[in-house]
């Protein structure tokens, strides 16, 4: 792929190792032009490549990632011997950083913040189906059985004064408790990094798994990806909560026991609404494509156009920051990669 330029002079040294469709996406005109100031302050000139093998990288002092970027290993390194900031459009650093990529001292930051509103406001509008049982009633309506059933529908309630449990106090979890708080929610907060008086402040009562689960008409998971949390709503979890409840999923399939969901779900006990899976896509004849009770999008959350420009804003800021020598708001070191699925 020809580089594509952004004006300067000299060798590139800021690279956007991003695709033009999602650049396009991350970044406005503006912000465009803001990297290519900074790249002229750092003496060369700005470009946008596909791949880390361009040979346009030689130079580069900041590089620029998104999705479908390789891993930074010793024989990437050794092509970047300028390297020193990443500077990535998603959230999750797991797929590219290496352990040669922190020995070597290269700053990492991340734009995950910028994806936690559009993820709360699915969330909400998960949460919101699920207690009117939008997906009961919409599949019925699609697969022609009939106009009405409330035997098979089910209770249908308002967010109004309905406790929903909130599992992690997460940018994203804290989001969509200010979501579900402006309708008149009732959050239970799970979260152990917390104290009462925290989960005060947030609007919640601060409750233990098994309560949480038990007294909730929804759960929505928000919680890291940590070993601790591997399958945290599995199958005796499930079995706590209270029929006709819902499960909402926007943040990682690695939080809840996909095959106890199933199960759940296809004796229609529970409903659910998901966009994260185990298998991703989900294979043709995957249960998720026939169960009544149950909403399914294809991992695309994050996926707003406001969303995407302000993770490329916040990229920018960062590598401005950076240029400028000052700390970084958005920073990931090797120990945080534990929390990152």
């Amino acid at each position: 792929m020809t580089v594509a330029t952004g004006g300067g002079t000299g060798a590139p040294a800021v690279v956007a190792v991003v695709s033009a469709e999602l650049f396009a996406e991350f970044f406005s005109g503006e912000d465009a032009e803001r990297l290519r100031v900074v790249a002229e302050r750092l003496g060369g000139s700005f470009a946008r490549v596909d791949r880390l093998s361009d040979a346009a990288l030689a130079e580069a002092r900041i590089v620029i990632t998104s999705w479908g970027v390789g891993p930074f290993d010793a024989a990437v390194l050794a092509s970047l011997p300028k390297l020193e900031l990443i500077a990535h459009t998603g959230a999750t650093i797991k797929p590219f950083a290496t352990d040669a990529l922190f020995d070597r001292g290269v700053v990492v930051t991340q734009a995950g913040a910028g994806m936690a509103r559009p993820v709360a406001e699915v969330s909400l509008a998960f949460t919101l189906a699920l207690l009117h049982r939008m997906p009961e009633m919409h599949n019925a309506l699609r697969a022609g059985g009939g106009w009405y059933d409330a035997e098979a529908v089910g209770v249908q309630r308002e967010i109004l004064d309905t406790p929903i449990a909130v599992i992690g106090a997460s940018r994203t979890g804290r989001a969509y408790l200010e979501l579900i708080r402006a309708l008149g929610a009732e959050p239970l907060l799970v979260d152990p990094t917390i104290d009462e008086a925290a989960a005060e402040a947030l609007g919640a009562e601060l409750v233990p798994l098994d309560e949480a689960l038990q007294r909730a008409e929804i759960v929505a998971v928000h919680a890291p990806t940590l070993p601790e949390t591997h399958h945290l709503i599995g199958r005796r979890e499930l079995a706590l909560m209270r029929d006709g409840a819902g499960l909402v999923n926007t943040a990682r399939s690695w939080l809840v026991d996909e095959a106890a969901l199933i199960e759940e779900l296809r004796r229609g006990r529970l409903s659910a609404a998901i966009d994260v899976f185990d298998e991703e896509p989900f294979a043709a004849d995957s249960p998720f494509r026939t169960l009544p009770g149950v909403l399914v999008t294809p991992h695309r959350a994050a996926g707003t156009s406001q969303g995407r420009r302000r993770q490329g804003r916040i990229v920018v800021d960062e590598v401005e920051a950076f240029a400028q020598g000052h700390a970084l708001a958005h920073a990931v070191d090797r120990d945080q990669l534990s929390s990152m699925a």
